[in-house]
């Protein structure tokens, strides 16, 4: 029966009819009819034109249960990461967002009112005004405008630094020896230099006898470690690493108004190290896993956790850290944390992660190349079956426009959806550099993270313990001690070798130490990421 012969079409409850409307769009259309709260992405395309009461939408309860935005450059994908970011924050939802270009701190500013907004509005129905959200800017060590974001090198963990460094698994799984070692001899990692000379003991004439107590390391192995870390040192890595150490309950603040606070990680100074900053988006993540409490499924998530450029994150990676990434967005789920992963196809995820994004939002592909037509059909291949001809229809789409499919309140994956997108109400681009130095320096976090903390850990223990070997050695030495008095008197007399260790600030460093190892674990998550617990 074709449409002309078809008996007039209802529109489900909760779903305003239009002249015209086909069977299929109805039924589209319905599937996102949601009687709970939401999130309005925009309005169904079908048959070439834009039907704006059917609205697409996502339920907020199901936005713990991750997603992916996907399409190719230019197609709009930072704008539907600032036009969710900006419902979840309005509905009390906090929200992470990677700031790759430097384009999304716009987000903290009302937009500004133009022919082409207006008209996207006025095509989607969308009650568009300029609004902003409360927002925290962030920079990894400093380098940018943002609040310093540092880890320290034992909360970071072997894992994710093996991934920074490029080690293999071997290398890894010796990095993962050394940093227990650090552990039970009370080495502090706070930052690189310490680990550095503790790895450089451990290759030293009188560290080599440690070697064999930690299962066997190799001195090569130790070795290839410590050459990687003095390359990466020697790029600049430094800063990363060190205290205080960000506290990732940060991102979970609401403003006083209730609505979610953005925290927008600045990453432009970073952009030429893609491992860096993908794995550190990765601790981040590991950090709250490890820290939040199980709530299972609650009507709103925590915390929403945008995760742009994230083909990077799975490039070379080992197979342990696929499977830790893997095992955490399963159980992160959970502890009420959504994550969304933003790239360019869906064949940059791996399909274990990708089999836990529930909610997708596809932009257009181009498909100029034969790779690209292997691309474009295997993206469609990710998709529950649709009325469309998504090959056609993905290269076709325009800036702004996506197929969609979520998941319903029940779990079940909604009707797949061309849709036009609403205009973001926050601004389109970057805040100019003056005002976000003034927003970073009036947020209350700046006095507790700006100033860089070195405390006494790995790199002066050693370098003392070193220091009084060779005062020992020279106090050994024949004639040593022996220097004659001044003016007929009598010599003062040094202090013994072991009255000057005992009262030496190491050895009461290392006195503390021991006092409170028995109230003090050091747990470790999925990615190897640390805490210290008293």
């Amino acid at each position: 029966m074709s449409d002309s012969e078809a008996p007039p079409a209802v529109a489900p409850e909760g779903v305003s009819g239009a002249p015209g409307l086909s069977q299929e769009a109805l039924e589209i259309a319905s599937g996102y009819a949601f009687p709970g709260p939401s999130l309005d992405l925009g309005a169904l395309l079908w048959d070439g034109r834009c039907l704006p009461d059917a609205r697409i939408r996502i339920p907020l309860s199901v936005l713990n249960r991750h997603g992916l935005v996907a399409g190719a450059t230019g197609t709009g994908k930072t704008k539907t990461l600032q036009l969710i970011a900006e419902q979840l924050s309005a509905q009390g939802v906090p929200v992470f967002l990677a700031d790759i270009k430097g384009d999304v701190s716009g987000i903290s500013v009302p937009g500004v009112s133009n022919d082409k907004v207006l008209e996207r509005a006025q095509e989607v129905h969308q009650e568009w005004t300029p609004s902003a959200c409360p927002a925290e800017f962030y920079a990894l060590g400093g380098m940018g405008h943002g609040i310093p974001v540092r880890a320290t090198v034992t909360s970071f963990g072997p894992v994710l630094l093996s991934k920074v460094l490029q080690l293999n698994q071997t290398q890894e799984q010796s990095l993962g020896l050394i940093f227990h070692y650090a552990d039970q001899k009370g080495l502090e990692l706070f930052d690189l230099k310490d680990l550095r000379a503790v790895v450089t003991f451990l290759t030293s004439d009188e560290g080599k006898a440690e070697l064999k107590g930690i299962g066997g390391l190799s001195s090569a192995t130790a070795g290839v470690i410590l050459r990687s870390l003095t390359a990466f040192e020697a790029q600049g890595m430094s800063p990363f690493f060190g205290e205080p150490e960000f506290d990732t309950s940060e991102l979970l603040r609401t403003a006083s108004d209730g609505r979610g606070t953005v925290s927008v990680l600045e990453l432009p100074e970073v952009q030429d190290k893609p491992q860096l900053f993908s794995t550190f988006l990765m601790w981040m993540l590991a950090d709250l896993f490890h820290d939040l409490p199980e709530v299972g499924d609650i009507d709103k998530p925590k915390l929403v956790f945008f995760f742009d450029e994230a083909h990077l994150l799975f490039t070379d990676a080992s197979k342990a850290f696929l499977e830790s990434i893997t095992q955490t967005v399963r159980l992160i789920r959970s502890k009420g944390v959504g994550v969304f992963f933003v790239t360019q196809t869906p064949k940059d995820v791996p399909s274990d992660v990708l089999a836990q994004l529930g909610n997708r939002v596809q932009h257009a592909l181009r498909a100029f190349t034969p790779d690209d037509q292997k691309a474009l059909k295997a993206t469609v291949k990710t998709f529950p079956n649709s009325v469309y001809d998504l090959e056609e229809v993905l290269t076709a789409l325009g800036t702004g426009e996506a197929v969609v499919t979520v998941l319903s309140e029940k779990g079940a994956p909604t009707p797949v959806a061309a849709t036009r997108l609403g205009a973001p109400r926050s601004l389109m681009g970057p805040v100019e550099p003056a005002a976000l130095d003034r927003a970073v320096r009036a947020s209350p976090l700046y006095g507790r993270y700006a100033e860089a903390v070195d405390r006494e850990s790995a790199y002066e223990k050693l370098a003392a313990r070193d220091a009084a070997a060779a005062q020992a050695a020279a106090q050994a030495a024949p004639g040593a001690g022996r220097a004659p008095a001044k003016g007929g008197g009598r010599a003062k007399e040094e202090p013994s070798v072991v009255e000057q260790v005992v009262g030496s600030g190491i050895f009461k460093s290392l006195a503390r130490s021991v006092g409170t190892q028995i109230g003090r674990e050091i747990t470790r998550s999925l990615f190897g990421t640390a805490r210290r617990r008293r």
